[in-house]
């Protein structure tokens, strides 16, 4: 079993429409079912633009499109500059086998070692056992819980705030004397 971590292009569309229509994936997800793979590539292509700053990978095991994940900043908020946002998602298939930790280091890596954050924040659903415990496994500390958060296959369903504090916020070395 190989894993493989890259950014996302527009030519995954077919991947991600294939496994975020299956039921037990969007249903841990703020996606909408009945997707495709045209509007999976203009998603793409508007969120792998350079402009725009976030970063959007997608894992492959054994050459095979299963995951994506993305790192968000929180907004145009001067004051929340530090903060950004992830969201994965994990082909049904492909969970368990250490795609989303695969995922999860590459996305905190980049936002310790290569932006700067100092807090990650992200919304899990309260009923996902398996996401919590990955996101508890980086470090991410349940926060609170929004009540009635989503509606998710016709009933409201609740969520938790969970964040993840830089476990070693970069600083800048005294001068030598």
């Amino acid at each position: 079993m190989s894993i493989t971590v890259r950014r996302a292009t527009p030519h995954d569309a077919a991947a991600y429409a294939r496994f975020m229509n299956d039921p037990e994936v969007f249903g841990g997800l703020m996606q909408m079912p009945f997707t495709n793979e045209e509007i999976w590539r203009a998603r793409l292509t508007d969120m792998t633009d350079p402009s725009k700053g976030d970063l959007h990978l997608c894992a492959e095991l054994d050459g095979q499109v299963v995951a994506s994940a993305g790192l968000h900043f929180a907004g145009p908020a001067q004051r929340r500059r530090h903060v950004m946002h992830i969201g994965i998602c994990v082909a049904t298939e492909a969970q368990g086998r250490g795609v989303g930790s695969a995922l999860m280091a590459a996305m905190c890596d980049y936002a310790d070692r290569w932006v700067g954050a100092l807090r990650i924040e992200l919304c899990v659903y309260t009923d996902n056992a398996a996401a919590i415990a990955l996101y508890r496994k980086f470090g991410f500390e349940i926060e609170g819980t929004h009540r009635g958060y989503a509606m998710r296959d016709g009933r409201y369903v609740d969520a938790h705030a969970m964040a993840r504090l830089h476990p070693n916020p970069p600083r800048i070395e005294p001068a030598a004397p």
